[in-house]
């Protein structure tokens, strides 16, 4: 059923949400709580189950004592991606691993962009890959999370 379904059940009307508006809500849901990616200037895209985007610009406060950018910012921003694509399935999954390697430098001014894509999903885990570019797509960082899935949905229907 499309998103404009709509059901008459004993005299109640509901409307029926489809895998990408169940998945951008869930997105809305976590974003309204989430003060550490809004703290680190992150945006975050969800399109379509099990894939998310996060963005941010390498600022002052985020380089190391090498003036490139500190591998714990990277990390979050590979980490908020993978949290948001996780969690696109109206049940809280929270990370079990997670695992980054550093392939080249940020720098001040860089713009990162973090895609992550569902590799599998069974059960209660599944394994997700994170490539994090900078703005002339040259891979950063390469990331991959293992999630669990409780039983707890994101937000009430």
């Amino acid at each position: 059923m499309n998103a404009s379904a709509v059901l008459a059940h004993n005299w109640r009307f509901e409307v029926i949400m489809n895998d990408i508006e169940i998945a951008q809500k869930c997105c809305e849901t976590m974003w309204g709580n989430d003060l550490a990616s809004k703290d680190m200037g992150m945006t975050i895209e969800v399109t379509e189950p099990g894939r998310a985007e996060a963005r941010f610009e390498v600022r002052a406060n985020m380089v190391n004592g090498y003036d490139i950018c500190h591998g714990g910012y990277i990390f979050a921003l590979a980490d908020s991606a993978f949290a948001f694509a996780c969690n696109t399935y109206n049940r809280i999954t929270v990370a079990a691993s997670a695992s980054i390697e550093f392939v080249r430098p940020a720098r001040l001014g860089d713009r990162l962009l973090a895609t992550a894509r569902e590799g599998h999903r069974g059960g209660r885990t599944g394994i997700y890959d994170i490539t994090v570019t900078n703005q002339d797509d040259e891979v950063v960082a390469i990331f991959r999370g293992r999630s669990y899935a409780t039983r707890e949905p994101v937000f009430s229907k």
